[in-house]
């Protein structure tokens, strides 16, 4: 199991990154091209957890991709990523540039879904029966 969920979480994490480097390269800097860029980034930092930690409970998963999300975002405002991207643009891909804080609430609603989505593949997959209502 941790090994077949490696690696659908490796190749859904390259889906992932092309995407975002689609929408970031290709489309034009909209606000829907930036709140589309941070749900990818979002869904790539969970995967990512997955990636290292693929028996994590979701809920932990979640938690920490939102703890890093979080601290990247707040890390913007010393204003180094701006200027390290400035530098070396590829960082810029990977902390951003500056702080917004539209960017948290779809961190964190991103992450919520991508949770629960995972939540109920896991325990579709473990045979777990459904709470009743």
């Amino acid at each position: 199991m941790t090994r077949s969920r490696r690696l659908v979480a490796a190749l859904l994490l390259v889906v992932t990154i092309a995407a975002g480097l689609l929408v970031h390269g290709v489309r034009p800097d909209t606000a829907a091209t930036d709140i589309a860029g941070d749900a990818l980034y979002a869904v790539a930092a969970y995967l990512a957890v997955v990636l290292i930690a693929p028996r994590l409970p979701a809920l932990a998963t979640g938690a920490i991709a939102a703890a890093w999300c979080v601290a990247v975002e707040l890390f913007q405002l010393t204003g180094l990523p701006l200027a390290w991207g400035a530098t070396f643009p590829p960082v810029m891909l990977v902390l951003g540039t500056v702080f917004d804080a539209r960017d948290l609430l779809v961190y964190v609603a991103t992450l919520v879904l991508a949770t629960a989505v995972d939540a109920l593949i896991r325990r579709a997959g473990s045979g777990a029966a459904a709470p009743r209502p």
